[in-house]
């Protein structure tokens, strides 16, 4: 359990009745209203089911491979100097995010999830069991953040201080994430359409492909080599992590997301095995929240491959899914201060180690 003003977003409400009575906007009503549903899903979500560490291991706050970019790309057409970045200023334009920009400080939004192993190839494990949970999402613009999701009795709550990102979960406790600050992986699937563009602004147009039925232009970002070997060890190299976004051609909007990273694990006098993490993701039912358009929902399936010299069996495959719907969204949440993305007091010392490999690795269950 988390102490103090490190207490999980559950136990330590930002929002205070000073704050409440001063403020009677309809922002800050909807703040409340969802912040009172939220409690009440998360009880019915608190259930003693079977061991979920593996799914959230994966599933529950995986980070995006790349930090987002410093700026967005100019809207001036005449200064375009890439396919990139027109293809994200025709996302800027169609999701209305600009007029967020200099406005809104922070970010609050709910949402459910149910998730499951749907087939497994080369293990024991029980497959095809769907477990349902919910979740809470706080952002404070440009780069803190904090999710609590809670599935079937398990919860695992994440952060991120503009510093360092951290997660804390029941069997591992706190702990750090390897390599540079990241976002939040949910919060690039549309529901954050600035952190889309930041991320995607220096990304590599790769041409068009049809998704879905959907016509697409592709744009592609890679991990750098600094950060692959910010986020190895001496047992466990990162060789690469590359992402793929999808925006359609007819309305511009991000509507599927696909990464990969290859991890190869090694202890000394042992053969090397592989580890293939490939997630993709489905981006649908955008809606308006205050003029900006927000995707409210989707899908996202993962593989997990181990392959090596050392797996007589061939290959091992296991494969997940999860769907997800956004339940609200508000920005300018009041009563949220820099107080509420602190690390644990584990993860303050200087000295604390920095044990984590990558928080989709099924090595961290």
């Amino acid at each position: 359990m988390m102490m103090g003003r490190l207490a999980t977003l559950s136990e330590v409400e930002p929002i205070n009745d000073q704050l409440d009575h001063q403020n009677s906007s309809s922002s800050t009503k909807k703040v409340l209203h969802a912040w009172r549903n939220w409690n009440c899903i998360k009880s019915h979500f608190n259930k003693k089911l079977p061991d979920l560490k593996l799914l959230l291991s994966v599933l529950a706050c995986p980070l995006f491979p790349v930090p987002p970019h410093p700026s967005l790309p100019s809207l001036n057409h005449t200064q375009v100097s890439s396919s990139a970045e027109y293809i994200i200023q025709h996302f800027t334009a169609a999701t209305g995010c600009r007029k967020l920009e200099g406005t809104v400080k922070t970010v609050f939004a709910t949402g459910k999830v149910a998730m499951g192993v749907v087939d497994e190839f080369g293990g024991t494990s029980a497959a095809g069991v769907s477990e349902k949970g919910c979740f809470v999402m706080w952002q404070m613009v440009p780069d803190k953040w904090q999710i609590e999701l809670v599935v079937a009795g398990h919860k695992v709550v994440a952060g991120c201080d503009g510093t360092v990102a951290w997660r804390h979960t029941p069997w591992l406790g706190p702990h750090a994430a390897k390599g540079g600050v990241r976002p939040l992986r949910r919060a690039v699937q549309g529901l954050d359409p600035l952190a889309v563009s930041a991320v995607f602004s220096a990304a590599q147009y790769m041409g068009e492909k049809q998704i879905m039925a959907t016509d697409c232009f592709v744009l592609k970002l890679s991990a750098n080599q600094k950060d692959l070997v910010d986020r190895s060890d001496n047992t466990a190299e990162m060789i690469k992590h590359v992402t793929f976004g999808y925006f359609s051609q007819k309305n511009g909007l991000l509507v599927y997301l696909e990464d990969s990273f290859l991890t190869r694990i090694q202890s000394p006098g042992t053969h090397p095995t592989y580890w293939e993490t490939t997630m993709s993701t489905t981006i649908e039912d955008y809606r308006t929240v205050d003029g900006v358009m927000i995707a409210h929902g989707g899908r996202s399936t993962v593989i997990i491959t181990r392959f090596g010299d050392n797996l007589r069996a061939g290959p091992a495959i296991t494969r997940m899914e999860e769907s997800w719907t956004i339940d609200d969204v508000a920005f300018n949440v009041p009563g949220l201060s820099m107080d509420c993305f602190l690390p644990p007091k584990e993860l303050q010392k200087d000295d604390y180690p920095q044990e984590d490999l990558d928080w989709r690795s099924p090595l961290n269950t």
